[in-house]
């Protein structure tokens, strides 16, 4: 594959290099965001990278399609402090991530203590307690499964995934708690792009998102098989790897299904159809949205949209021949941390929509799609002046947000009556 090789002239370049700096936080709120005339781009912002062209008419800034929803916004439970991700119990309780190692029950409007039983945690700048989501047969087997920064020794960590059964009570706990999965290397890193959404396919294994950890030095590991650095991976429920078509060699590991992604916090299927999508959070001016294929190289560091933050290119451009390009990408950066699909009842003029939350920007953003292309956009929730961590459909059909700061918020959004 020519990713394969041509990574080795750019890892040379890329030593080279200044070291990365943190990613800003993105602008402060300011002013209640004002939505442009239809037709114009959602953000009024010239682009910051305007002599990037894209490859396709529809890649980037598309037009404002206002879909004149009036949403009422209901905090479902607050004092969260940084929640990360969330999933619904049958009973319409409400499981939930707290960063700095936590997870806990949402019941009505009650916080359940921390749930007992959790493995260490290690905890750093935008990483920490990650994803959660129930087995597709919880009813019956009460399993949970969780990613997390896992310490591993040293400074060194990486993502891990748990998996335990839940035992309910005043005190909730996780009995029979065993990591079933581990990504491969530990790596010491500052800030960190771990990734670390899962979404479970509609066979029964599991999908997880793999972040580059956000070091120059550990980009070599991206595009070669033997890691999970970089990398969107399939697994059974007891950790064991489903064969993905990258590993060609005994020492490349069999769950790969594709590579070249940054900080993938994005993971959902399109309704109706086996369509994989992520959004993955780029360099500055580079976020992008992609519709995944196995075996398919997204680019990441090869190429890629905006610059990185010390003002060079990315690698070789915007393109490169067996490289993949992002359905969409945003310039300005929005940060996007989650995302969704809609098909509920609830909001019949958003079926088949996108929704991404939005850190840097602080809203939601909903995409109009017509096949592979996005047509249209609408930023929603602006002004809360809320960095949004995650999005789900619950099982009401009301669409659900979770806020991204120290007295953290989970959200529902359903119609004005």
């Amino acid at each position: 594959m020519k990713a394969r090789a041509s990574f080795a002239a750019l890892a040379a370049m890329l030593s080279a290099a200044p070291a990365l700096g943190q990613s800003p936080p993105g602008p402060p709120p300011g002013p209640d965001y004002v939505a442009p005339a239809p037709g114009q781009p959602v953000d009024p912002k010239p682009p910051g990278h305007p002599d990037q062209t894209p490859a396709f008419r529809e890649q980037y800034r598309a037009p404002y399609a206002p879909s004149r929803v009036q949403l009422e916004v209901e905090t479902v439970a607050d004092g969260l402090e940084f929640p990360w991700g969330f999933d619904f119990l049958p009973d319409g309780r409400i499981i939930v991530t707290e960063r700095p190692g936590r997870i806990r029950l949402i019941r009505g409007h009650e916080l359940s203590p921390p749930i007992a039983g959790v493995p260490e945690v290690h905890v750093q700048a935008i990483s920490g307690m990650l994803d959660v989501i129930l087995d597709p047969r919880f009813a019956a087997n009460h399993l949970v499964y969780w990613t997390y920064v896992e310490p591993r020794g040293g400074k060194s960590s990486a993502v891990a995934v748990a998996r335990g059964r839940l035992t309910d009570g005043p005190e909730p706990r996780f009995e029979d708690v065993k990591v079933i999965y581990r990504q491969e290397p530990a790596l010491v890193t500052t800030h960190s792009n771990y990734g670390g959404r899962m979404l479970f396919a509609k066979d029964g294994t599991l999908w997880v998102a793999l972040g580059d950890r956000d070091e120059i030095p550990w980009r070599k590991y991206i595009h070669t098989f033997d890691n999970g650095v970089g990398k969107l991976v399939r697994i059974h429920t007891d950790g064991s790897p489903v064969r993905g078509p990258m590993a060609r060699a005994p020492d490349e590991r069999p769950e790969i299904w594709a590579d070249g992604f940054r900080n993938p916090l994005g993971i959902a299927y399109r309704p109706g159809t086996s369509e994989l999508w992520m959004t993955d959070v780029g360099p500055r001016g580079g976020d992008e949205l992609n519709l995944v294929r196995p075996g398919r190289d997204y680019g990441w560091p090869l190429i890629g949209y905006g610059r990185e933050y010390s003002g060079q290119q990315v690698g070789y451009g915007t393109a490169q021949e067996g490289l993949e390009q992002p359905v969409y990408y945003w310039d300005p950066v929005i940060s996007p941390s989650g995302l969704a699909f809609y098909s509920g009842k609830l909001f019949p003029q958003w079926r088949g929509d996108a929704f991404v939350t939005s850190l840097s920007q602080q809203h939601l953003d909903r995409l109009v799609l017509r096949g592979d292309r996005v047509v249209g956009e609408e930023r929603l929730l602006s002004d809360l002046h809320e960095r949004l961590r995650a999005v789900k459909q619950g099982p009401d059909g009301a669409l659900y947000v979770l806020t991204d700061n120290s007295r953290g918020r989970l959200l529902r959004l359903t119609p004005k009556r």
